[in-house]
């Protein structure tokens, strides 16, 4: 079983996806470049909500355990405003991210914090908020790209986390599935392999043997089962690119119940 990755490499993937971010920003032939993966925002709102982002979960984790973000950074997050010039708006960009991290590792990847996510599968704490900010940097990323007129798959080491961790972070709930209890298979072309079982105990993930040609899927196969690479599934769970792009057997009306289904935690 391939271990996460580590809390050392979840602050470099944030800078160098943060890096490649602000590289995209930079190539793009204007600010107001429309973000068609993010439809009715410019690349500038774009950076906004980015490096909003950054500052507003550093200030989340330096907060410490709460019960909702602190409101001084809701506050500020509401109130920002950026430069409009270029150079400047990449230097803020810049420096939202070094805040981030610099308030990450001072408190390490234990340090406990308020996190939107259900606890059940991902921890409410520093190391919980670094794995989903490497997804968020990577993802509008390739948004960025994408507004360029360059986009590209994410990085490998990016993307086989960025399954899991958006099955265990974002899917993760104790609500209960309002349909006939069932299983969704997630199957990377590079050899990895996940679960998502959805009942009326709510919805869990975990890893799972992936089917080769000599085992062919579970007995107890998947209502559907995604295959792509693990870019191709991470954008497709982010609503980035569309099911039809992917090879779906099984029920693929199911992903569409999945797609809409809003758990009331």
């Amino acid at each position: 079983m391939e271990k996460n990755l580590e809390f050392p490499d979840l602050l470099r993937l944030i800078d160098e996806r943060s890096t490649a971010f602000r590289a995209a920003v930079a190539a793009a032939p204007s600010l107001d470049a429309q973000v068609t993966t993010c439809p009715g925002w410019t690349l500038f709102d774009l950076v906004k909500h980015l490096g909003g982002g950054d500052r507003f979960w550093a200030a989340i984790v330096a907060a410490g355990p709460a019960d909702g973000p602190p409101a001084e950074a809701v506050a500020a997050r509401a109130a920002l405003e950026l430069p409009q010039e270029r150079e400047a708006l990449l230097a803020w960009l810049a420096a939202s991210t070094q805040l981030l991290l610099s308030t990450l590792r001072e408190a390490g990847p234990d340090a406990d914090c308020w996190a939107w996510w259900s606890a059940l599968q991902t921890p409410r704490t520093s190391g919980g908020v670094a794995r989903h900010r490497v997804q968020e940097s990577a993802v509008h990323t390739y948004d960025a790209r994408l507004a360029g007129g360059a986009p590209q798959p994410l990085p490998l080491e990016v993307a086989l986390d960025g399954v899991e961790e958006f099955l265990f972070a974002v899917c993760a709930t104790s609500s209960a599935w309002p349909h006939k209890p069932t299983a969704f298979d997630f199957h990377a072309a590079e050899g990895r392999s996940w679960r998502l079982t959805v009942d009326g105990d709510g919805a869990r993930s975990a890893r799972i043997p992936t089917p080769t040609a000599a085992t062919g899927e579970a007995p107890d196969a998947a209502g559907a089962s995604v295959h792509g690479t693990a870019s191709e599934l991470v954008l497709y769970l982010y609503d980035r690119i569309k099911a039809e792009s992917l090879r779906v057997d099984g029920d693929a009306g199911l992903l569409d119940l999945l797609r809409a289904w809003e758990p009331e935690q």
